[in-house]
Order: structure tokens, then sequence, then C-alpha cells
């Protein structure tokens, strides 16, 4: 009897600890602080600790505020009214005229935080903020390393990277790096979702180093704070509430090709003088990478392809640059290569000026002056005649996909002007990118099922649904590479899982062969691997001596017959993607959160759940240190005879053309099999081997079926 009595005594024990170590569910709310502010406490199992709607009262913050034409106006002391039940907490406050209303409402782990007024018509926005711990992390946001100009993410001897705390950020879309989200991921347990397309601020602990303070135009506030019991819960949670993720054809996994401008030359990058009825440019690439064995599945010609001094007016194109493109479409689809088009949400010519007369344009933004007219999206009319008059057109002549730029620059964002749909200008700003490739899909869906794709520069909540994303005109020194590897991951955080960038960079300098090597190599294992435009010149053609660099193509050929090799990889995890939110491209911390180095370790990622990548952006880089997380066997995708216990840091040898790729053991044989050669060195060997023989452009082309009479 003792015996039992004694385990009893020791079971109860074990209970009580376990309860004490669990913090209470549900919602509290004190009245703290010598102004009196009210504190909401969140529990749940998922959170390291509770969550406080919490204020500062030293620095006179509270912890909710609306903003008028005054001011902040705090919401202090006690509720009128209060209720709580099981599903969540009601309180209401008078301040002044106005009944301020709080609800905080719980459904399993996620709270929905509703702020709102009556009256309300002259708010201008509401503010509120959250504890934060001394060591918590911050990601998400939007795809650029920090705020503000856009080359400040590429700046120099910059240190910051993946982690924003310390941050503010400005949730308005600014060029051109223009992927943003309002959620943020914290290491503590939870994601913070705010809904709504009014423009905000999130700062990340900067002004209060344990608080983070939001703040959102619109006459109300909601948002979804989201706890699980690991970040990629919360990750894939958000995702699927913003999209789900669009899953484009499996051919858009494959290697892209494009130039920024294509002019048409009369002779070759080696003065053979041209005879092909097509662009020289175009012609030139496509000849060149099949003798070279460069795989390209689709190809892209930018602006300025139409007739007009912006080379864009009508959807007509410019004979001239580009003749005879139906044919040169056909030509390109009977060598599996789909032609993409550059597209603006803008229009000039007799477009423009019936687009006018119809009242079919947004104003543009305040100091802009131009000929370009602006389309509403929100006007069903203005929308269907844009969508028949414009890509659709360029569609039904066989063009695959556009990519869609410029959604960011010149629209308006004040409040005295509105759109079709009554909305101020203010409050469509952000939400103008998803309009624009929402009308976009419609007419592709309609023209070619599901087999096109989309590629925006800007997006906002909701983008994901309708296209794939490129990250904006990121610099070409080695710190713009730098900028594309967080970005990578910063998309897949706040909802975009299927992303890439302009490899070798858009502008800053000449083409650095090094850097281009490196982000090839990069760009491998980005879902969308988009080369271009390096100088508007084939990378055999290259500016220092030697022009022709047989170990810069071999590169180039590695990078693209893997990437292409991959694509039933990649298409089978973007499907993951869009089914669950779980994004292709993994920060270490998604995948094993409990692991500190995984947190510190930015160059370092997962591609799908068995390949480990670590990209390196450092130029003279002769090794490299990476992380190998606990819980698996690695093997080396260079030397296969290689295999590392996880949990370690290790060091490996780096020479230009290799980025270190190292894969689960259970997986090895499978990724082996799906790439077609046993490892990554025996690739890049048959490739310098071909690459060594320069290609006889002109037998090329003498050879070459075009199709044409």
């Amino acid at each position: 009897m003792k015996r039992m009595s004694f385990t009893l005594f020791i079971v109860v024990l074990i209970i009580a600890l376990s309860c004490e170590r669990q913090p209470k569910q549900g919602i509290d709310l004190k009245i703290t602080g010598e102004n009196n502010d009210p504190v909401f406490t969140l529990n749940t199992s998922a959170l390291d600790t509770s969550l406080q709607i919490a204020n500062a009262p030293e620095k006179g913050i509270g912890s909710f505020y609306f903003k008028t034409s005054e001011g902040k106006q705090w919401i202090r002391g006690e509720p009128q009214k209060r209720s709580q039940d099981s599903a969540g907490y009601h309180a209401e406050w008078k301040v002044g005229e106005r009944q301020v209303i709080i609800d905080i409402t719980r459904t399993d782990k996620d709270f929905v935080v509703q702020l709102q007024a009556n009256p309300n018509k002259d708010i201008l926005g509401w503010g509120m903020n959250l504890s934060a711990k001394k060591d918590e992390y911050f990601t998400g946001l939007f795809e650029r390393t920090v705020d503000g100009p856009q080359d400040k993410s590429w700046e120099e001897g910059m240190t910051e990277a993946m982690n924003l705390r310390g941050q503010q950020v400005d949730m308005i879309i600014k060029p051109t790096l223009s992927l943003y989200a309002p959620f943020y991921l914290s290491s503590r347990g939870y994601g913070m979702y705010v809904h709504g397309t009014w423009p905000g601020t999130y700062d990340l602990c900067k002004e209060v180093d344990d608080l983070v303070q939001i703040y959102f135009e619109g006459s109300s506030l909601k948002g979804t704070i989201y706890t699980r019991d690991e970040p990629k819960e919360i990750v894939k949670s958000y995702t699927l509430d913003a999209g789900p993720p669009v899953v484009p054809p499996k051919w858009a996994f494959t290697h892209w090709r494009w130039r920024d401008n294509h002019t048409n030359e009369d002779t070759y990058y080696d003065g053979t003088r041209v005879q092909a009825p097509y662009n020289s440019m175009l012609v030139e690439d496509i000849l060149m990478m099949e003798a070279l064995d460069i795989p390209c599945g689709a190809y892209w010609v930018d602006r300025p392809w139409a007739k007009g001094p912006y080379g864009y007016s009508d959807f007509e194109w410019d004979t001239d640059r580009l003749p005879r493109p139906k044919k040169m479409i056909d030509w390109l689809q009977r060598k599996n290569t789909k032609f993409l088009l550059w597209i603006a949400p803008w229009i000039k010519g007799s477009m423009a000026k019936e687009a006018k007369e119809k009242g079919y344009n947004l104003p543009l933004k305040k100091g802009v002056e131009s000929d370009r007219v602006l389309i509403d999206f929100t006007n069903p009319e203005a929308k269907e005649w844009w969508q028949e008059n414009g890509p659709g057109k360029m569609m039904r002549m066989g063009v695959k996909g556009f990519k869609l730029d410029r959604s960011e620059e010149i629209v308006p964002q004040s409040r005295d002007v509105k759109a079709d749909d009554g909305r101020t200008a203010r409050e469509l700003r952000n939400d103008y990118p998803v309009e624009y490739v929402k009308a976009t899909h419609e007419i592709a869906k309609k023209i070619h099922g599901n087999d096109f794709v989309l590629m925006p520069r800007a997006g906002y909540t909701g983008s994901s649904k309708y296209g794939v994303f490129w990250g904006g005109d990121i610099a070409s020194p080695a710190e713009g590479l730098r900028a594309a590897i967080i970005a990578l991951q910063r998309s897949s955080v706040i909802g975009y899982p299927l992303w890439g960038s302009d490899i070798g960079g858009y502008w800053g300098g000449d083409l650095d062969r090094e850097v281009t090597c490196r982000w090839l190599a990069f760009g491998a294992f980005c879902p969308i691997m988009e080369v271009g435009p390096t100088e508007d010149k084939g990378l055999w053609a290259l500016d220092e001596k030697p022009a022709y660099d047989p170990e810069v193509l071999a590169t180039w050929r590695t990078y693209a017959t893997l990437h292409t090799k991959l694509k039933d990889y990649t298409y089978k995890f973007a499907q993951r993607a869009s089914k669950t939110g779980m994004p292709v491209a993994r920060p270490l911390f998604l995948a094993y959160p409990d692991q500190p180095k995984a947190w510190k370790d930015w160059q370092t990622y997962m591609y799908g759940p068995d390949i480990l990548v670590s990209a390196i952006w450092q130029k003279n880089k002769t090794s490299h240190e990476c992380y190998l997380p606990e819980g698996a066997t690695w093997v080396d995708a260079w030397n296969p005879q290689k295999e590392y216990k996880g949990g370690q840091t290790i060091e490996v040898s780096t020479p230009v053309y290799k980025i270190p790729v190292f894969v689960k053991k259970n997986a090895a044989e499978n990724i082996q099999a799906e790439v077609g050669v046993r490892s990554l060195q025996e690739l890049y060997k048959e490739s310098l081997k071909i690459a060594k023989q320069e290609p006889d452009i002109k037998r090329l082309e003498q050879y070459a079926n075009f199709g044409v009479e």
C-alpha cells in the first residue's frame, strides 16, 4: 500500500510540474502602468512564453491607439463593457464621442484581433504593439534586405541578412524589389498577418527593444496571429490564407534565357553576317545554346518589342526589331521553347487615346508627367478591353506568358483619387499589382488553359494565386547576389514560393564573370532560373578577354542542365506548396528550428526536403563553411563517396564553378537518377569538354531550319 501511495505521489508531481511548465490557455486582460493601459495576454502551448499586446509605460507608449488628423488617440483605462468566453474576448471603451471596440477571437491556436470604432469616418489608421523577447528573431514582410532605397539592400559592407530585428519597414510597395506581404514570422512561435491593402509600418524593436509596433492606415484594423509548434506550420498557414500559390506548367521550371534590348544586328557576335529571317540576337542565343547543349525551355523578349518611341505602343510588333514574329514563335515552339513577352499595366499610342476617352484610366502618381495611360483594372469594362486588345491578342499568336513589370512605379497613392470600385488610390496602391496579374491571368487561362506562366515583379497579398516572381532589378556586383540569396528565402517565408532573379544582375556595372558563375550556381537552386540580361550579350562574347571563356560556358551548361533535370522535383514541390503552403526553397530554420545554427547560417538552405545548398556570393572565395543539420547523413553531390554526419559545420573547397550541394543519404540515389549523373563533378567535366569547342555560328545558321521559304 505504501508503494502505491508513493507511485501515485510521483505521478501527481509529474503532472503538476508539467502543468506548471505549460502556459495558461486563452486570453487575459489587465489594466497596467501609470497610464492604465489595457494589456492583453495571449496564451497557447505553441508559444515559448505568453505573447502580450503590450505597452511601454516609461516611453508613454500604450497598447492600442487610433489616429486622426489631431494625432494618436490612446485607448486607456477599464473598458465600459467586457465579455469573455472560450471563443474570445470582447471589450468596449468610450473615447470622446466614439465607441471603440476590440475583439480578439481564438480559433484553435490562432488569434484574430479586430480594432474598430463608431463613428469611424475621420479615422486615419490604427496601431497596436506586441511584446518581444531580447533575443527574438523576425523575418518576412518583403524580399529586400533592408527598407529604404533599393540599392541599400546591396550596399557594400552591409551585415544585415534574414533577421529584421532592429529595422522599421514601411508596408507600401516600392520599386523595384517589390514583393511585399503584411506578414512576419517570429522565432518565439508566432506569425502576424495584417489583413487588407492599406499602407502600414512595422517597427521590429527599433524604437523600443522589447516591443513590436504595428501601424496601418484605414478606418479599422484586422490581424491574425498564428501560433504553431514549428515555424514551418506558421508559414504554411499564412501562405494558404494568402493563396494558395499557383502551379505553372512543368516547362516553367526549365532554364530560361533573355536579353534586355533585342536589337536586330547585321552580324552575330563574331562578325558573321546574319542571314536568318528573325531577330539576330534571339537566333544567336538559340543556335549557340543548342550547339553548347544548354537546354532552353523558355525565351522572353523584354521591352522594347512593339512600335512607338517607348517600344510599347498598341500591342503591335516592331517588325524591324522582330521581323516575322509569328513565324519566329512557331520556330521556337518546334524546339520546345516557349516564347514570353514583357508587358506593363500602362499603354501608349492609339490605345492610350481610346482608354482616356472611355475613362478606363487611373491618374498617374503625383509629379509624374507622361503620355502613358495607366489602366484601372477595378473597372470591369476597362479590364476586359485591355485583356482582349492587349495580352489576349499576343497570346492568340502563340505567346505563352508575360513578364509583368512596372505595377509599382507610377500608380497614384493619394486619398483624393478614387478607382472605379470606390477605393481611394491610397488603399488600392498595394493591391494594384494583384489586380494587374489577376486580369492577365484571366485572359491567359481563357486562351491557354493552364499552359502559360506569368511573372510579375511586384506582389502583395493574393498575387501568388496568379504568378511566379522575379527579384526586381538587382544590381550586378557581388552584393547584388547576396541580396538575391536573401530575397529567395524571404520570399519563401512570405508566401511567394516560386521565385527567380536576373542571373548576373540587371545593372550596376560591368558583367563580372566570377559573380555571374556564382549566380548561375545559385540560380539553379531557385524554382525559376532565368539567365539575362548579360549586357545584351551571349556569355560566349564577354567584354574582357578571353571573350569566349569555356569555364564560364561550362558553368552555365552545368547549372542550366541541372536545373532543367530537376524540373520534375521542383514541380512536385511546387504542387506541394500549392496544397500545403510549404515553400520549395526553405531557410534552414524552417526545416530544423531546434538547431541554433540553422537560424544563423542564412547562406545555407534546403531545396525541397532532400537537397541542401550553401550559396556563395563573395569574390575570391576558394573555400566555404556551411552547417549540415543534425538528424541526417549528408552526401556530397560533387563527390558521392564523401558522407557527413549532420550536426556539424564543415569546410569545403569551392572553385568558381562549384556551389556546395549535399543530399540526404536516403534520397541520394533518386536525385542522382533524376539528374542523370553520378556526381556534379562529372556533369561539369562533361560541360567543360563541350565548351572548349567554340561553335561555328555561320555553319549553325546554314543548317538551321527556320521554316521560311
